[in-house]
């Protein structure tokens, strides 16, 4: 008879898209359960950006203990790679200590590399060539980058989210500088651990109104005062992460080049844009069990986690 293989750790993760109520979830879950969260966004690394990115509150930060939040400046460069080594660390740290990892966010490549074990390609950014490409995407030719990642990894392009320009620069910077296709190195090691997968949705006409209410709100709880805030300390429009949903757009408000209706409905619109992507990723996944965000409270939540583990 072989021996019984030692079930590993497990961790949580709470996907869906933005907007949908992971917050207000993931606080109770938490203190159930003993568990710390781990924010899974490419936005809530940077500090002092925080009304536009939907970060937890300093008051909920001091209801659970929050990681990999305000990693690094919004002029830093910052990778999947990184903060794959990044949240692997945490895990390990809070499973040493006898607490649950609780992995929430809707940034679906962090949650490939982290809970898939993607290993990523040791290829750092190469400033030139994508100076070169986001000149060009600035110029209105990204659908020449996606032509020619297409001609150059067919497997990968279909794979990728073609509306995004920092994934396509990502994928043809990968292939260009490493030989091989970006589609090439999606390979994966296993982590040494089990992951529960949980995901909130909404009716997509109610998850549209949220969104387009939370913009409002965050208007008034001083983002138009945190983008000039950041400008004012030195970080540029241009930066990568200055053009995230919310900065690009009071961005251009504050340089004069919409009006601040105009920018909130762009933002709203761009926002709108964003959760159909997270939706048409995550959907993929059949590994997750759906829940419906309106009626989902702690006991839901249980016995979803309970039906997937056994």
């Amino acid at each position: 008879m072989s021996a019984a293989v030692p079930r590993q750790p497990p961790i949580l993760a709470l996907v869906g898209p933005t907007a949908v109520g992971k917050t207000a979830l993931s606080l109770t879950v938490a203190t159930a359960l003993n568990a710390e969260i781990i924010s899974v966004d490419s936005r809530q690394v940077y500090r002092g950006m925080d009304i536009g990115t939907a970060k937890a509150t300093a008051a909920e930060r001091a209801s659970v203990r929050h990681h990999l939040l305000d990693v690094v400046a919004p002029d830093e460069a910052y990778s999947v790679a990184l903060y794959q080594r990044q949240a692997r660390t945490v895990i390990a740290r809070l499973h040493a200590h006898g607490k649950l990892p609780l992995l929430v966010g809707g940034t679906g490549l962090y949650f490939r590399a982290v809970c898939d074990g993607l290993v990523l390609p040791p290829v750092p950014p190469q400033p030139e060539l994508r100076a070169e490409w986001e000149a060009r995407v600035a110029a209105g030719d990204l659908a020449g980058l996606v032509a020619e990642l297409h001609r150059l990894d067919p497997v990968g392009a279909a794979r990728l989210d073609l509306a995004n320009p920092r994934r396509v620069i990502r994928a043809l910077e990968v292939t260009r500088v490493s030989g091989r296709p970006f589609s090439a190195w999606q390979q994966r090691q296993p982590p040494p651990f089990h992951t529960v997968w949980l995901g909130l949705t909404r009716p997509r006409a109610e998850l549209y109104s949220r969104i387009n209410a939370r913009a409002s709100e965050q208007i008034a709880a001083g983002l138009v005062e945190e983008v000039r805030g950041l400008v004012q300390q030195g970080y540029g429009y241009d930066l990568p992460a200055m053009q995230s949903l919310g900065y690009r757009e009071i961005g251009q408000y504050l340089q004069g080049q919409l009006t601040l209706d105009e920018a909130i409905a762009s933002q709203q619109q761009a926002t709108r844009r964003y959760a159909r992507r997270q939706l048409t990723w995550f959907r993929r996944d059949e590994r997750i069990t759906w829940l419906p965000a309106a009626t989902t409270g702690l006991p839901e939540f249980l016995a979803a986690v309970q039906k997937q583990q056994r």
